[in-house]
């Protein structure tokens, strides 16, 4: 009973530091991560105390970079990871091998072993993915070209792990603690890395689209929550299991099911889980900062932190100019990636399990890589407000030029017999859309023609979300219930007023509920058909069919301006009948005059049957 006090009094303690400093930090532009890092200082060991030790929480907090790394894997599609490869694997390794380079040359030169300098220049090459990649998404930044390149470096730092968890064995002096070292050799452990990354790829192309179309059957969101996590679990066991990071994992089952149609329920499913997990970490590194130990060695510390942003920097801003971004790209991917990474709190205790460095030289080196996160989002500030300016930057570097998503001109929501019509003729012009829709039977079936098409419920805010509503013009609500039509026409025009609604009407009445939600580009279900049909009824009938279109035409314009002119009526019965057999009456008289008016002038009026037509 006591520990279950305990758990809760902390959980309070989390929530309430993060509830007061996250927003006031949001309103003075410093950003959500630099208030949740203040908000783990505050009520850490070494201010007010309030959480005790957070190493533990640590681990469970690490997910948060889990599953950031799998909805990135989510949004960049395997095309899209080709375009990257250069920044991935040129950029990524100039980077890692000049950075550990750079400070094991300086550490040699102030007296470290060897040993000790390549283990730290190692380890201070990495970076934060988590802090840097929230920043920039807070931002809007981390679909820029220097986006792009920070992307493709911490893609790479993940990848690095391999070599550097089979280099800090043979770095240890510890010979006789045989089970610290690595259970296998480099060529076992890539081959491990291949088989577990084809189980990956199989299990998400041959196992998880057949249990998520089972599961979309139930229409039970909590079963689509909890396959989404064992999905991100299951990727990330694996890739442990052989020593590797499990954020890795996660990112190629991303991956590989970037191009599913279950790709916008997945990162809906995820995303709450993944934005309390990443704030959870961020409290925790905040709190693991040990002010302690910066009183009593505040030179030594304050030259580390500073040589590490510093060498860091100079190694960057070097490579971005070697691949010629632009100098406002350069200063982005060059502020942005100047710390250490969360996997030095972990590779620091291995290095002292391996004899390589001492207690006391670690807790400095862990103090240093946790102040370097801290002042990430100082720094991107400094460089966004201060250098940025300085530098008489002209281009905008925050224009999209790389997306990671598919770009789409219309979000279609619903798509059945009505959605289905609307997206043919946008494809056949070369318009691309989004579609979702809630049936998976449906959407197996449609995907048989090559349409692509997501699943998922269109009335969750955050699945609206995940579909880039937020970029999107043009939303068409093609559902067919009345009830779930207007409540999506209710929640976008809530939560995103900026998007332009065309609303598929089941009948008049539903038309005017449409209009009374400000809606104003509607289209009724069968309008369209049933006109069509009355045009080639009057031909049957002895109309020429210019004469028939030409009645249908006013038929359509008298209708749908009746439609407008009578809608503050629709709810007075009365009146409303009233008006309708004026408006009918007037109809009427416009076409009998339309037919004499015309009738003599085009006697000879061009006149065809519709079979005739067709076969011109």
């Amino acid at each position: 009973m006591l520990e279950g006090n305990i758990f809760l009094q902390h959980s309070l303690v989390y929530l309430l530091a993060a509830i007061i400093t996250v927003p006031l930090f949001s309103r003075l532009g410093l950003g959500s991560v630099l208030g949740y890092l203040v908000a783990g200082a505050i009520i850490g060991p070494y201010v007010l105390d309030g959480v005790g030790d957070p190493s533990d929480v640590m681990h469970a907090a690490e997910f948060g970079v889990v599953l950031m790394l799998f909805i990135i894997g989510l949004e960049l599609q395997p095309h899209l990871l080709m375009e990257l490869r250069r920044p991935i694997f040129l950029c990524g390794s100039l980077q890692v091998l000049g950075t550990a380079i750079a400070i094991a040359l300086i550490l040699v030169l102030i007296s470290f072993t060897w040993q000790q300098a390549i283990a730290i220049g190692l380890i201070f090459s990495l970076s934060s993915t988590a802090i840097v990649l929230q920043t920039l998404a807070e931002k809007g930044l981390l679909k820029t070209e220097g986006g792009t390149h920070i992307l493709g470096v911490l893609l790479f730092q993940d990848v690095a792990l391999i070599p550097l968890l089979s280099i800090l064995p043979l770095l240890g002096d510890n010979l006789l603690n045989v089970e610290s070292r690595t259970s296998f050799n480099g060529v076992q452990q890539a081959g491990l890395v291949l088989i577990v990354a084809v189980l990956i790829v199989l299990v998400g192309r041959v196992v998880v689209r057949p249990v998520f179309r089972y599961i979309s059957k139930s229409r039970l969101q909590e079963l689509s929550i909890a396959a989404a996590l064992l999905v991100v679990f299951g990727s990330a066991y694996g890739m442990q299991c052989i020593g590797l990071s499990p954020a890795l994992g996660t990112f190629l089952a991303g991956l590989v099911l970037a191009d599913s149609e279950y790709r916008h329920e997945l990162e809906a499913s995820i995303e709450p889980f993944k934005g309390l997990l990443l704030g959870l970490f961020f409290i925790t590194v905040g709190a693991s900062v040990d002010f302690s130990l910066l009183l009593a060695k505040p030179l030594w510390i304050v030259a580390g932190l500073l040589g590490l942003i510093t060498i860091k920097l100079i190694v960057l801003w070097v490579i971005a100019w070697h691949q010629k971004l632009s100098v406002g790209e350069n200063s982005l991917f060059a502020f942005s990636l100047a710390q250490g990474g969360e996997f030095a709190f972990i590779l620091f205790a291995l290095s002292q399990q391996y004899a390589i460095i001492d207690e006391e030289l670690r807790n400095s080196l862990i103090l240093i890589t946790a102040l370097s996160m801290a002042l990430t989002p100082i720094l991107m500030m400094i460089n966004e407000y201060w250098i940025q300016p300085r530098l008489q930057v002209n281009e905008r570097i925050n224009t999209p030029i790389a997306d990671f998503s598919e770009k789409a001109s219309v979000l279609i929501l619903g798509f059945g017999r009505f959605g289905q019509m609307v997206g043919r003729v946008l494809s056949a012009n070369r318009f691309s859309a989004t579609v979702i829709d809630h049936d998976a039977a449906q959407i197996d079936f449609v995907s048989k023609f090559g349409f692509k098409v997501y699943y998922g419920d269109a009335s969750r805010l955050d699945l609206l979300r995940a579909a880039g509503i937020d970029q999107t013009e043009i939303v068409v609500v093609a559902i067919e219930e009345v009830e779930q039509n207007l409540f999506i026409v209710d929640l976008i025009k809530k939560n995103f007023p900026h998007v332009q609604l065309f609303a598929r009407a089941r009948n008049r009445t539903h038309a005017y509920e449409l209009m009374s939600r400000g809606v104003t580009q509607i289209f009724r279900d069968t309008f369209g058909s049933a006109m069509d049909m009355s045009t080639e009824l009057l031909v049957k009938l002895g109309f020429r069919r210019y004469q028939a279109m030409r009645a249908s035409h006013i038929f359509r314009r008298y209708d749908e301006q009746a439609l407008r002119d009578m809608f503050p009526l629709w709810q007075d019965e009365k009146s409303y009948i009233s008006r309708s057999k004026q408006v009918r009456q007037q109809l009427e008289y416009a076409l009998t005059q339309d037919r004499e008016r015309n009738s003599d002038h085009h006697a000879h009026a061009w006149h065809s049957s519709s079979k005739t037509e067709e076969n011109t």
